[in-house]
């Protein structure tokens, strides 16, 4: 294990650059990286699957100036706007949505309602789908894909780890706005990063099984869990900072 954790630790010096960022290599990041506003960058997020090059030709086709326009302008300009599994309609009503909560509430301030009861961050995403679906009053298909349904929990109200996804694109956010180097945004201060699931996506979870980082075979949020507490091992404080090499690793299929 101590040969995986040189490799790893050697990656994430390596990917530890803005270079990382480019149209060469592309990830959701690299759009998201050149704003300060968290909705803006939330939609990054959220958007933030399929194929990388595609995912970031369409962030770089958004103006996320509407956000604070009037609805009618936002039903105007994006009238037309689609991506995958999201219809015109799902894409307008998550913008009119994150213009209505951001006039009244900060998605950090809502998070923490969540979050600081127990340092959950489970709790503290759980509380912001529940908002988002609250304030939007809006049900499709493409819409609950892209800002996921809340977690699915036991008759003792705990969220289970077994029936529920891993939650990439959000614990993905969470990772650029509470991580802070060269590449993650830093812009939340009241989370502690240690406390942060790492985003499971395809490739990370394939490169932790070949590297015996994760024996589960079910791509669940409790895989993204017992990979989060392998990787603990390696650094207890910050294990979410190997995500970025893991994703890379598989993505580059270096292995």
């Amino acid at each position: 294990m101590q040969d995986i954790k040189k490799l790893l630790d050697s990656e994430v010096c390596t990917r530890n650059s803005d270079c990382e960022l480019s149209y060469e290599k592309p990830d959701p990041l690299l759009v998201a990286s050149r704003y300060k506003d968290e909705y803006t960058i939330l939609l990054c997020a959220l958007f933030g699957y399929g194929k990388a090059s595609l995912i970031v030709k369409f962030l770089d086709s958004l103006n996320f100036e509407l956000l604070d326009e009037k609805e009618e302008v936002i039903e105007k300009e994006l009238d037309k706007f689609y991506y995958r599994f999201q219809n015109s309609t799902d894409v307008k009503t998550i913008f009119k949505t994150f213009r209505r909560l951001k006039q009244t509430n900060s998605l950090n301030d809502i998070f923490l309602q969540g979050y600081k009861k127990e340092n959950s961050i489970l709790d503290g995403l759980d509380t912001l789908i529940k908002q988002i679906h609250e304030v939007s009053n809006y049900n499709s298909q493409g819409f609950t894909f892209l800002v996921s349904s809340p977690f699915k929990r036991d008759k003792n109200l705990q969220i289970k780890q077994i029936g529920n996804a891993p939650y990439k694109r959000w614990n993905m956010f969470l990772r650029w706005m509470v991580r802070d180097d060269n590449l993650d945004l830093g812009l939340w201060k009241k989370v502690d990063k240690k406390d942060l699931i790492i985003p499971l996506d395809t490739h990370t979870f394939k490169v932790s099984q070949k590297l015996g980082l994760l024996q589960r075979k079910t791509y669940d949020l409790k895989s993204a869990i017992l990979l989060t507490q392998k990787l603990k091992e390696f650094d207890n404080q910050d294990p979410i900072k190997y995500d970025f090499a893991l994703y890379r690793i598989g993505q580059e299929q270096i292995l």
